[in-house]
């Protein structure tokens, strides 16, 4: 019997245990405060993020990152990209060689590293061999749970280790398609949440339907030029992990993203918005990231720039609006 390992007891991490335990395979969360994973164990609950949802009580939980590690026939690892690095070193400390299943969202603050570069530097793995997969996607946990039907790209160098990942998650309602873009899906997965904050930010000024489509189109376009600018291929920002991720970000009441702008469309300090918030927006990170990579490769991103000043300016969100709309006029690209 297969043994899965899921570095993570948020939301996501959840979702992916509970479709893996559907499919029958031993399955085992690591969730890394000891208190708070008593309290899981004794009540098979996390209300704050997954309300009405009970852990299937086959699934195991444990604070220990070393029993997961060397448990493990297959690792996933769904935990916020800040912590990303600090569990890679730990790891490499443990040592296993089980295929890594990347299911985190986003980009190192001051490093612009994408997860799978971390993953590559910490665990020093540069060859085409090199064991893991990218997984992204329109996938919220909330729907996840509820077996609404999901797809995603799984993506790797590794054809036939993604071909192995793809069989070994998909299922009635969960299906994967494969990929060899891994810098595309990862890129698509972390700058949609920058769009997000800015469609979010259209919602709280009380703006319409137009403003919306207008945002993620020319947000897909911002995506896409600079996906393929550090190396991604056009076709992957078309799929799943771009404009379909794209779509479920900017429009879903799941989206801590959109959350994250709509506050701020409100008039909402950042800082107030973030400290009441019980999970992490990926796309505040990302969008520093994102200006960052995009002013040092002189590549054009005016939705992630205003969206930047907005955040960390204080530019007020309707003078952002009409520097938007007012710039120099061009062909559409």
């Amino acid at each position: 019997m297969i043994k899965i390992g899921i570095i993570g007891a948020g939301s996501w991490a959840l979702a992916l245990g509970y479709l893996c335990n559907k499919k029958g395979y031993h399955t085992k969360l690591w969730e890394y405060r000891p208190d708070v994973c008593e309290r899981i164990v004794k009540t098979r609950e996390v209300p704050d993020l997954l309300p009405n949802f009970e852990i299937p009580k086959e699934i195991q939980i444990t604070s220990e990152l070393k029993e997961v590690i060397r448990y493990s026939d297959v690792i996933l690892i769904a935990i916020p990209s800040h912590t990303f690095r600090n569990i890679c070193e730990q790891i490499a400390e443990i040592g296993t060689s089980a295929p890594i299943v990347i299911a985190t969202k986003g980009l190192e603050v001051k490093s612009n590293l994408r997860m799978s570069e971390i993953l590559c530097q910490v665990l020093k793995l540069y060859d085409e061999t090199q064991k893991f997969c990218v997984l992204s996607g329109p996938s919220h946990a909330e729907e996840v749970i509820k077996d609404f039907p999901t797809s995603v790209t799984l993506a790797s160098t590794n054809l036939e280790l993604a071909k192995y990942i793809q069989h070994l998650l998909s299922g009635p309602t969960f299906r994967l398609y494969a990929s060899i873009d891994v810098i595309g899906v990862e890129l698509g997965g972390a700058l949609k949440n920058v769009i997000a904050i800015a469609a979010g930010i259209s919602d709280g000024l009380g703006y319409g339907d137009n403003t919306k489509g207008m945002l993620m189109t020319r947000g897909l376009a911002e995506m896409s030029r600079l996906g393929v600018q550090l190396g991604g291929l056009p076709r992957t920002f078309a799929g799943l992990s771009g404009i379909g991720d794209l779509i479920t970000t900017c429009m879903s009441k799941f989206s801590r993203n959109r959350y994250v702008g709509e506050q701020l469309g409100k008039g909402i300090p950042l800082q107030k918005i973030l400290s009441e918030m019980k999970m992490v927006a990926e796309g505040v990170n990302a969008t520093v990231a994102a200006v960052e990579i995009g002013q040092k490769l002189n590549v054009d991103l005016p939705i992630s720039k205003a969206t930047y000043d907005v955040m960390f300016s204080d530019l007020d969100t309707r003078k952002a609006a009409i520097a938007l709309m007012t710039r120099t006029l061009k062909h559409e690209d």
